[in-house]
């Protein structure tokens, strides 16, 4: 059986390649497992509703495991509970601790890679990982495990059952229970599994990234980290590479960015380019046309030939509406409203440019209790004054 390690920066495209590096091999008759380790249903979206033969996904459920192993864990852990007078936690009100995602997830690979003899063998296993940060993580996790069991738990320690009572009124401090021992050897026993699973010659990882300067700083510091881990990379998948053929006006830098990075990669890695297909792909039903334009004048040739996209397409404004339609009445704008209502009226403290220019000549009434001062001579223009407020005689 070989496992098929997917990562990448985020938003790379995971996901994407995952699904559909299973869906090929499901389709050329191979048994294959597409394991999703995102919480949200990513996978739904790409691979769509229909059904294909060959092929079973699988989502890890975290807070379902970490429910199921906090019960165990109550159940042998019973008879202290009750010497401390400490009550059962029901399922609903267990939430999940940081890291048993993780765990969930190296417990479904494992599970994957060493099926018990009653259920199904597949012949692939691809695994949608994490970003290359939490991947490599989630990858080096099996190890600091084993390592902090041994060094709390050490099993050379571990006293035979009739000597414990003596020990521990020797050292004056309880020994630990043997449920206890028991239960670190059953997590190594699934740790060294998950190790045998990373370690198997058939295991590979499979990197995608999006040629370019924060892809390429991307991929060395994940080769980097596999590297450390003894995981050997299988190819690189460059996403949104686009074609050299349409490359003009403002496309001509990121082409030549991303052929750049191309023929970098070329020298290390088995780089298997994707074109970019100017949305994003939705629904596998028909894999052969995603890479088409569905029109001629499609998203994908206007992006390709320099024009910029403005988002939906309005209708234009008729000068004058068919018969039968009546005119479309807009509300006038409050700026030119101020500006037709003020004009003429241009105060003397603004600059002599402003107050010469011909403006409309127009009339207003002072207000009562309000003079109105004319303009200078030579303004050529009647406008009033900013009026002020005088006292009455009297």
């Amino acid at each position: 059986m070989r496992t098929l390690l997917i990562t990448g920066p985020g938003g790379s495209g995971r996901t994407t390649t995952a699904a559909a590096t299973a869906l090929t091999a499901a389709r050329e008759g191979t048994r294959t497992l597409l394991l999703g380790t995102d919480r949200t249903d990513t996978l739904g979206p790409v691979l769509g509703d229909a059904a294909t033969p060959h092929l079973t996904v699988r989502r890890v459920d975290p807070d379902t495991d970490f429910r199921t192993d906090l019960a165990a864990l109550q159940d042998r852990a019973a008879s202290a509970l009750d010497l401390l007078g400490a009550s059962r936690l029901d399922p609903e009100e267990i939430a999940p601790l940081p890291g048993a995602e993780e765990l969930a997830v190296l417990r479904a690979l494992r599970d994957a890679a060493l099926p018990k003899p009653e259920e199904e063998a597949y012949d692939l296993v691809v695994v949608d990982l994490p970003p290359t940060p939490r991947a490599l993580s989630l990858l080096a996790l099996p190890e600091e495990l084993r390592r902090y069991l041994r060094r709390l738990l050490p099993p050379e320690r571990q006293a035979a059952r009739a000597l414990r009572p003596v020990l521990g009124r020797l050292a004056g401090v309880p020994m630990p229970a043997e449920w206890l021992y028991g239960t670190a050897a059953r997590l190594d026993l699934e740790l060294a599994a998950v190790e045998a699973v990373l370690a198997d010659r058939d295991t590979l990882v499979r990197l995608v990234a999006e040629p370019g300067p924060s892809g390429a700083d991307a991929v060395r510091a994940a080769a980097l980290g596999l590297a450390l881990r003894g995981l050997r990379v299988d190819a690189l998948v460059a996403t949104r590479v686009l074609p050299e053929s349409e490359a003009g006006g403002w496309l001509a830098g990121p082409v030549a960015q991303q052929r750049k990075t191309l023929e970098e990669w070329q020298e290390s890695y088995a780089v298997h380019p994707v074109t970019h297909l100017g949305r994003d792909p939705r629904g596998w039903r028909r894999p052969g046309r995603t890479g088409r334009p569905r029109r001629r004048g499609g998203t994908r040739r206007r992006l390709l030939a320099g024009h910029r996209l403005r988002g939906r397409r309005r209708r234009p404004r008729l000068a004058h509406p068919p018969a039968g339609r009546p005119p479309r009445r807009t509300r006038p704008d409050p700026a030119r409203r101020r500006a037709r209502r003020h004009r003429g009226t241009v105060p003397p403290h603004r600059p002599a440019a402003l107050r010469a220019a011909p403006l409309h000549r127009r009339r207003r009434r002072p207000a009562r209790g309000r003079t109105a001062r004319p303009l200078p001579a030579g303004s050529g223009t009647v406008a009033a004054h900013p009026l002020k407020r005088r006292r009455p005689f009297g």
